[in-house]
């Protein structure tokens, strides 16, 4: 990966929304070289996708979010890779994760309710042949989230007046 391609990169992730005319003119290069480069990007998949953050503490979707450590047994030649797979092919699955330390995947999900949260893990996660255990943390208020502060207190900044 080139320098131009880094550059590119980190302008996107910090606003998916830029314009590549903008891109260029930042980088110094022409729209087309912009272009081109993020175009080779998305072909080798280096770019997939390009989210909105969405603060979903203030829209009132009645979802819950859950992190999971579960603990699984490697399979013989896949290792830990094929039940990765079939947890992440799960709908409700957003995030994978392998891990060290006390359990072996960090597995990150939404569901549209805790009873269907519970019923993942019952019926789905925790049937998966090769998964020993697993931990359930539900997301209760995010801080912070990719980065951005998402419970940033609004200050007042007009002058006191008094009589």
């Amino acid at each position: 990966m080139d320098n131009l391609e880094m550059r590119i990169l980190e302008v996107l992730t910090d606003d998916a929304r830029t314009p590549v005319g903008q891109i260029a003119v930042m980088l110094g290069r022409t729209e087309a070289e912009i272009a081109a480069a993020i175009a080779e990007m998305e072909e080798r998949r280096i770019i997939l996708k390009y989210p909105a953050l969405v603060n979903w503490d203030k829209v009132d979707s009645g979802e819950v979010e859950a992190l999971i450590e579960v603990r699984v047994t490697p399979q013989r030649g896949h290792g830990f890779d094929a039940i990765a797979e079939q947890i992440y092919r799960f709908e409700e699955v957003h995030n994978v994760y392998l891990m060290s330390g006390g359990y072996d995947l960090l597995v990150m999900l939404k569901a549209p309710s805790l009873k269907k949260l519970a019923l993942f893990v019952a019926e789905k996660l925790s049937t998966i042949d090769g998964v020993l255990s697993t931990a359930t943390h539900f997301v209760l208020k995010k801080y912070k989230n990719e980065g951005v502060i998402t419970d940033e207190k609004q200050v007042d900044r007009r002058l006191k007046v008094t009589p």
